[in-house]
């Protein structure tokens, strides 16, 4: 085999080894948020399956991002526990690739989705009227298969790039999962070219959906302001914060990383924001959108309350 084709079988993922003395302390804490996130997340997409109350556009794209949280959490903490318990820190070079595509990947069907969720708000209070016929069925089903779809070619592309440069001696990644800066940091060669393209890239993910977003919300805070009582204002308000939030904690955390170029980030502060964006975020949102949600939280107690969860109750017979 060449050595400047491919001299690398496999890297180490550094994790948080500069904080040996917290390892068990990051183990617990990361394992009980880990927990959490699968928990709310599963129990998000089971309450929005089973509950015909909730067969609603704003539940079927919330539902489609709690899958999204999930798979992002498989793919990276469970790899991160065992190297905190384990102290192996192990990953094949096939391995990290893989979990490099799913990053790019998830990320960006994360972004659009946002996107999409931003203009089910936007219709839901600026047209009313038009709602149950703008957002049918069909077109929810097109908006989730897009925003899947979206992230592939640009994963594949990416990574498939990334992975085809020669690396130097170190095998060291400075992260604790495989991620495009600091495996970059590994490359032998000029990476302007690749560097430019990932700008360029992050730039249309993370702007399009951001300026759909933010468009959505300026008519949505128009609508709201013109509404003359301030019930209605209040529950029109309240219908949009959890996705406000989610959207302010996904382009904090998941911008800073991404928009900044090679080595601008110390490698001890990128662990510290991608541990915020891979372990905090995936735990709060279905905490976000359940805890001044009623719809959720009767969802909960009528699912779990009548233990339709185990046996199957034909559901068409209950009365509304």
């Amino acid at each position: 085999e060449a050595p400047g084709l491919r001299n690398q079988t496999y890297f180490i993922l550094q994790g948080f080894s500069h904080l040996a003395a917290l390892q068990v302390f990051l183990f617990e804490g990361i394992l009980l948020m880990f927990l959490i996130t699968m928990t709310g997340n599963c129990l998000i997409i089971i309450v929005a399956t089973t509950d015909p109350a909730l067969h609603t556009p704003m539940y079927y794209f919330l539902k489609n991002l709690a899958l999204i949280e999930i798979c992002f959490t498989l793919n990276i903490v469970p790899k991160m526990l065992m190297g905190l318990l384990l102290e192996r820190k192990v990953i094949s070079f096939s391995a990290c690739a893989l979990q490099l595509y799913f990053v790019v990947f998830l990320i960006t069907s994360e972004c659009f989705l946002l996107g999409a969720m931003a203009y089910d708000r936007y219709v839901a209070i600026c047209r009313p009227l038009h709602y149950a016929v703008m957002m049918n069925r069909r077109l929810c089903l097109q908006m989730v298969i897009a925003c899947w779809i979206a992230g592939i070619p640009l994963s594949l592309g990416l990574t498939g790039w990334l992975f085809s440069y020669p690396f130097c001696g170190s095998k060291e990644i400075e992260h604790f999962f495989c991620d495009i800066a600091p495996v970059l940091e590994l490359v032998c060669s000029d990476t302007y070219l690749f560097e430019l393209l990932v700008f360029v890239a992050t730039v249309v993910i993370v702007l399009i959906p951001f300026i759909l977003i933010a468009a959505s919300y300026i008519q949505i805070i128009h609508t709201i302001l013109q509404m003359p009582s301030a019930e209605g204002r209040r529950k029109a308000f309240f219908t949009c914060l959890a996705h406000l939030v989610v959207v302010a904690l996904f382009y904090s955390t998941t911008g800073v990383i991404h928009l900044r170029p090679k080595s601008s980030l110390l490698a001890n502060s990128r662990k510290l924001v991608a541990l915020s964006y891979t372990v905090v975020t995936p735990m709060l949102n279905p905490i976000i959108y359940s805890l001044r949600n009623q719809e959720v939280k009767h969802a909960l107690r009528k699912t779990f309350g009548r233990r339709q969860f185990f046996s199957k109750v034909p559901l068409p017979r209950q009365s509304h």
